[in-house]
């Protein structure tokens, strides 16, 4: 499958605060390479990191978030699996751990959506209940 231009749309929602959703919906590129999915879109300012490229790597069951740049880290999910991941900023580095609850992936050559629930906790914080939901959309050229 060669590479495809996709709408990626990504909300994140912090429970307990309605005020904590962010939506982003940028154009990128979407393509498969041996058995995975690959969604990649350049973060901008509105996201406050910009100089940064978001990588999403799909498996049926494992869903991974890398970003390279000014922000650098790799967030795996998997159901009911923890992970602990280094998250490099420009305002110095956070040792982020990841509890996944529940993880729904439906994707295809066409694109399709992926939404995860899981505790995102930072060193030393009080654990956040998070939703990720992400929707990818192919465009035919």
């Amino acid at each position: 499958m060669s590479k495809k231009k996709a709408i990626i749309s990504v909300l994140s929602k912090q429970k307990g605060s309605e005020n904590d959703a962010i939506e982003i919906v940028t154009q990128g590129e979407f393509y498969k390479k041996e058995e995975c999915y690959y969604a990649v879109y350049d973060e901008t300012e509105l996201s406050g990191m910009k100089g940064t490229t978001t990588t999403f790597k799909i498996k049926p069951d494992q869903f991974s978030l890398i970003r390279m740049g000014s922000t650098t880290g790799k967030m795996n999910f998997k159901h009911n699996g923890k992970d602990v991941s280094m998250y490099n900023t420009p305002y110095g580095t956070l040792e982020l751990f990841i509890d996944t609850q529940k993880i729904d992936i439906d994707i295809n050559d066409d694109g399709g959506s992926i939404a995860i629930g899981y505790d995102m906790k930072l060193e030393g914080q009080k654990a956040i209940k998070t939703e990720l939901d992400i929707n990818i959309k192919t465009k035919e050229s």
